[in-house]
């Protein structure tokens, strides 16, 4: 029987019911569209659609677009029009307005040629994306950017470029631009050298806020493009005062022709001009051999050192910077030495961090200066045999200096004395001042020229760490052996120092190893380090001969290996199974393998390792020294009885004697006793 409880529920279940279908049949609200949605679609490289009577692609490569700059946003931030709408969405779509992230960029856009040129309506005007790209724009700095520097001649060349529509159909003051552009001094360096600072299109134009030459705002009108150039350009000024005839500037201080007066805007060549400020002017007062300074200096200026020096084709104005055309002694505003760093920047720096460069930024009169080693007027190359700093006269030159008693070597605290007379009776010193051999090493190869840095220092070229790099750039095949070896810090990772070229070899004083010297003295350099075997060492006989001065014995190298040393259970190791039999065969020709088994470093000093001879050892010397106690006692205790019986041996021996002498009287006299008996 159907109750009337029962009846209510079944009418609400109908209720419900029909709310779950009305739901159902309800439109979905637009969800937010993801970047995956969009490519479900427009990964379809066949993609495409009608703009006109073109058929424009509309696949977007979804890899090239996650590794660009808007690779964060998602397509609706940049097609707005699409925000909240249902896919697939209608087409066309309105276009894209970089402006509204990029606003200051699409201000001056729009004030530009280009953005005038869009307002009006030319199909020919250039929007963003012809030339940034759309999905796959990277920044600036990237190699494969579109508007990277090494690119942007050939973005601007797609208008601008001979034969283009632009250049056709435009009233164009300048014909081939491009073509004009990469036969120029910039575009020679863009195209041809890859140097990305050089001047491009942008860099002239600015890349967005493009103007007429005839634009006071342009970059390029005549009374801003001095700012411009001096973007690159700077102090421009100061050098056509020392190039440009010095009237020009007495007319009118600080009145310069525009650049483009000289240099035409696309067609900048690498042209020397004549030297205004000529070095006639100078030597007008220089060539007067009794010339000299308020504080006595010789200014005499011979004019033959200076057309024989490197230096030849450089005027006086451009290393004496501070010379004004405009005086009646040009020369008479320089108050500063001149700065060789103006046109040798990298060694500039380098010499400012070395211990030369610290010392004249403390002030100490001692320090070196550019001058002091390559002289001033006469400056010559370093492969001019009678250049100061050709090879064979470095030593000398470190010498003014570095020679004992010098002012240099006054400032030695260590061990490093008489360096100069070390490094010539060494074997890199007889090499070059004895033999001529130029490619030995000299000072300047070891400590470098400018970068001359203590050895506590960790960037100085003879640091412990960075002594085999150095040795190695003359002897590469000994440093390639020597960082696969035990002492490279490589291989070995230790607390310990290890050794390096200038521990067995020494810094200055190198000798050749196959002197009787260097070979007698190995052992003890080993032995610095390896104590212990090294008196082991010097138990065998090897080391005992050696020890007596004999060179031909096996020393620590011979067997161990020189600069490649391995541990022995290594199979390059020349201890190894394989290899021990040829390194004994090197001085036993007939070695075998049970030869090979002698235990070279073997002691009776060490019972864990060599038990049985520690044991040996000491049970001999036990034995021999009971002998002699036992002995000794023996002796000892006999001693009393010894002499007593020698006393009685002595009186035994008298009384014999005695005897004897009175026998040998009664034989010599017989009638003398007969003769008695007859009285």
């Amino acid at each position: 029987m159907v109750t009337q409880a029962s009846r209510r529920i079944a009418k609400g279940l109908a209720w419900v019911g029909l709310l779950v279908l009305l739901l159902a049949a309800a439109p979905a609200p637009a969800a937010d569209v993801s970047n995956d949605d969009c490519l479900a679609c427009h990964s379809d490289k066949s993609l495409t659609t009608k703009r006109g009577v073109r058929t424009v692609s509309l696949f977007v490569d979804g890899k090239k677009f996650s590794t660009s700059v808007h690779n964060a946003l998602s397509c609706t931030s940049c097609h707005a029009d699409l925000e909240g709408k249902d896919l697939p969405h209608a087409t066309p779509l309105a276009r894209v307005q970089c402006g509204t992230c990029h606003s200051d960029e699409q201000k001056q856009h729009a004030a530009s040629l280009h953005g005038r040129a869009i307002a009006r309506g030319d199909a020919l005007a250039p929007h963003c994306v012809d030339c940034h790209g759309n999905h796959d724009i990277l920044p600036v700095k990237d190699r494969n950017s579109a508007v990277g520097p090494l690119r942007v001649p050939f973005v601007c060349g797609r208008c601008h470029r001979e034969g283009t529509p632009v250049q056709t159909n435009r009233k164009i003051d300048e014909h081939n631009i491009l073509e004009n552009y990469s036969e120029s001094i910039h575009g020679e360096a863009v195209l041809k050298k890859g140097l990305i600072v050089a001047a491009t299109c942008v860099s002239c134009h600015t890349p967005h806020n493009i103007l007429p030459h005839t634009d006071p705002n342009s970059s390029i009108n005549r009374r801003n493009i001095a700012a411009t150039c001096t973007k690159c350009h700077q102090q421009i000024e100061e050098v056509h005062r020392k190039t440009i005839r010095g009237e020009l500037w007495e007319k009118e201080a600080h009145v310069l022709p525009a650049c483009v007066d000289c240099h035409q805007p696309h067609k900048v060549r690498n042209v020397f001009y004549t030297q205004g400020m000529a070095d006639a002017d100078c030597m007008r007062c220089h060539s007067d051999q009794h010339l000299k300074a308020s504080d006595g200096r010789n200014l005499f200026v011979q004019v033959a050192e200076v057309a024989g020096s490197r230096h030849a084709k450089v005027a006086c104005s451009q290393c004496h910077s501070e010379v004004n055309a405009s005086r009646v002694r040009p020369c008479e505003t320089i108050t500063h030495p001149v700065d060789c760093s103006r046109c040798h920047e990298e060694v500039g720096q380098q010499y400012q961090r070395s211990k030369h460069g610290q010392l004249l930024a403390a002030r100490d009169s001692n320090a070196p200066t550019c001058r002091e080693c390559h002289g001033t007027h006469h400056v010559l190359g370093k492969h001019d045999p009678e250049s100061v700093t050709f090879p064979t006269n470095v030593p000398s030159l470190c010498g003014r200096c570095h020679r004992e008693g010098k002012k240099a070597a006054l400032r030695y605290t260590g061990d490093q004395h008489e360096i100069i007379p070390h490094y010539t009776e060494s074997i890199h010193g007889k090499g070059l001042l004895k033999s001529g051999l130029t490619v030995t090493a000299t000072c300047t190869n070891c400590h470098t020229a400018h970068l001359v840095l203590p050895r506590s220092d960790p960037q100085s070229t003879v640091n412990p760490k960075n002594l085999p790099t150095t040795c190695g750039a003359c002897h590469h095949g000994i440093q390639e052996q020597f960082v696969e070896s035990v002492h490279s810090a490589t291989v070995t990772k230790t607390d310990k120092e290890l050794p390096v070229c200038n521990d067995c070899h020494t810094a200055h004083s190198i000798r050749r190893t196959d002197e009787a010297g260097f070979k007698l003295e190995i052992m003890d350099k080993c032995g610095r380090c390896h104590e212990e075997i090294a008196k082991t060492y010097f138990d065998t006989y090897h080391g005992k001969v050696s020890r007596l001065g004999y060179t031909k014995t096996a020393k620590c190298y011979d067997c161990h290996g020189a600069h490649d040393i391995q541990r022995v259970t290594d199979p390059r190791s020349h201890l190894s199974r394989a290899n021990v039999v040829a390194t004994c065969q090197k001085c036993h020709a007939n070695a075998t393998r049970r030869f090979a088994g002698y235990l070279t470093h073997a002691t009776h000093h060490d019972p864990k390792k060599y038990p049985f001879l520690f044991w040996t050892f000491w049970g001999m010397t036990t034995l021999l020294l009971s002998t002699f106690v036992i002995g000794g006692l023996h002796t000892l205790l006999w001693l009393p009885k010894a002499l007593e019986m020698r006393r009685e041996l002595r009186a035994e021996e008298a009384r014999e004697k005695a005897e004897a002498g009175d026998s040998a009287h009664r034989r010599s006299d017989p009638a003398g006793e007969d003769g008695n008996d007859a009285y």
